[in-house]
């Protein structure tokens, strides 16, 4: 064990370096004036053309200062950076999903740090190899998806966890059949995480007397959570 641990976190470590110096030595965007792109796209061969230049050059830098102040002048990162520019994701979702059955008890004490680790393999050569716009982009990820999200997660915790639904049903097959369809009917119609959170305790203390049922959790994370949400032509409908 303690060998496989020091062998995953010198695989760990060589990615974080190989990521910081292929980032670095990345020059995919190249940042060209507006003023520039216009006068170039004009016709120099009489005065008029240049005039109209000139007037369509001053214009566009006024658009580019409007666009600079509502912070619409940041180039688009995402079709430049190189696919494997994925891996540090691609690797958080393996971690999330392999370390608990191969290595519990390191997960369960270090899963925040091994999250923030893959972030910031991200993060970090992102901001070293774009600087200023790597910083508005992640930020602006933070302040409009993420930020959100949590507060959504948040509401919808806060509002189900406060209805508690009572009953005698036992967690029988068809019983279970039944919650799960319902629970995907309820998620085209209020949300998979607002289904869920509204059904998940009723599912597990009908099935409380079950040994194994970390199954179930499985087959009700798949089907309410998530596959759900794409009954109707909406999809997951917006909650927020």
């Amino acid at each position: 064990m303690r060998r496989l641990r020091i062998a995953v976190t010198v695989l760990v470590l060589a990615l974080m370096a190989f990521s910081v110096s292929v980032f670095a030595s990345d020059q995919t965007i190249t940042h060209q004036p507006l003023l520039r792109l216009a006068s170039t796209s004009q016709p120099s061969d009489n005065t008029s053309a240049k005039s109209g230049s000139h007037v369509t050059g001053a214009a566009d830098t006024g658009h580019a200062e409007s666009g600079t102040g509502h912070g619409q002048s940041h180039p688009n990162l995402g079709p430049a950076l190189p696919l494997w520019s994925c891996i540090p994701f691609a690797c958080m979702l393996l971690s999330i999903a392999l370390w608990p059955l191969l290595m519990p008890d390191f997960w369960h004490h270090h899963f925040g740090k091994i999250s923030g680790f893959w972030a910031a393999a991200l993060a970090i050569p992102f901001l070293i190899a774009f600087k200023g716009d790597a910083l508005y982009e992640i930020l602006h990820i933070i302040l409009a998806d993420y930020v959100p999200f949590i507060i959504l997660l948040w509401s919808l915790y806060t509002v189900s966890g406060g209805i508690l639904l009572r009953g005698t049903l036992r967690g029988t097959p068809i019983v279970n059949v039944v919650i799960l369809i319902i629970g995907s009917l309820l998620a085209s119609w209020m949300g998979t995480t607002g289904a869920a959170m509204l059904l998940i305790r009723p599912f597990l203390r009908a099935n409380n007397y079950r040994k194994n049922r970390t199954f179930m959790v499985v087959f009700f994370i798949f089907l309410v959570a998530n596959v759900g949400g794409s009954l109707t032509p909406l999809g997951d409908p917006p909650l927020f």
